[in-house]
This record gives structure tokens, sequence and C-alpha cells, in this order.
């Protein structure tokens, strides 16, 4: 059975290596889908499968429609804005 790969990306400098790095690491059992989300998919897919799986930030990869565990709860919240400084005079 073919493991389903998922990479949502910006397209950017940042994301790019960590595409080739998924590239260079797959075997024939991997089946890789790359979500361009700068170009948010004429279909929106790759905005509903983002909000589905939790994404929060970019690159995110996902095996077997599951977030892995280095892409899980990494969200800037207000708190952390706050906590840096931001928004205090």
């Amino acid at each position: 059975m073919k493991r389903q790969i998922e990479i949502f990306t910006a397209g950017c400098p940042v994301c790019d290596p960590v595409v080739q790095l998924v590239k260079d690491t797959i075997c024939e059992n991997c089946e890789v889908t790359i979500y361009n989300l700068s170009e948010q998919c004429e279909s929106k897919i790759c905005i509903k499968k983002m909000e589905e799986y939790g994404v929060k930030r970019l690159p995110a990869i996902t095996v077997n429609g599951e977030l892995i565990g280095c892409c899980k709860n990494i969200e800037i919240t207000k708190e952390d804005l706050i906590k840096a400084g931001i928004g205090s005079a």
C-alpha cells in the first residue's frame, strides 16, 4: 500500500529545501502531493486540507492524512506577541 505524503508549502526559499528533502527521502512506496498555498490551487482543496489537518505554519508535511510531529502545535498567538513586547508603549 502506498504511503500518501502531502507537503504544504509557500513556494519560498525556506520551504523549497524541505520539499527537496522529502523528494530525496521518498521510496517507491511513497506518493507525494505538493500544495503551494501561495497559488491556492484552483479547487481550493489545498486550503480545505490545510484547515482539516490543522496546519499552522509552513512548510508542513502529512503522512497518510496525519500532520507529522515536527509540524504540530506551532502557532503564533497574541499572547506570544505581547510577551515579546509587541503592542507595548
